[in-house]
């Protein structure tokens, strides 16, 4: 059964909402057309945006093995992340609707 991890993609502080969707967007976008192997290893994300410590928070669930590439690229897009908890894993069950959208590939 594959195993994911859920990853926390955090605005700027103060950033609004509609900025950091674009910001998202562009990364999910150069994800798309320059890592299609690793971007297909994304499997799901939340349905709402979240709103924590002044930051408006975005979360996916992605493949456990490779995280470090997707907390990288995002590292070199600027884009903060959680810490992501290794140890918390999620079966692709537990990522149904209405919390979780399905990315087709």
């Amino acid at each position: 059964m594959d195993e994911y991890l859920c990853l926390g993609v955090r605005s700027n502080p103060g950033e609004p909402e509609a900025e950091f969707k674009a910001r998202l967007s562009t990364f999910w976008t150069h994800m798309l057309r320059n890592r299609p192997d690793d971007y297909e290893k994304v499997y799901a994300e939340g349905t709402k945006f979240e709103v924590e410590g002044g930051c408006v928070l975005r979360k996916y669930l992605v493949e456990a093995d490779v995280i470090d590439v997707i907390e990288a690229e995002l590292a070199s897009s600027n884009l903060a992340c959680d810490a992501t908890d290794r140890d918390d894993l999620y079966s692709k069950y537990e990522a149904a609707p209405p919390d979780w959208f399905w990315i087709e590939h």
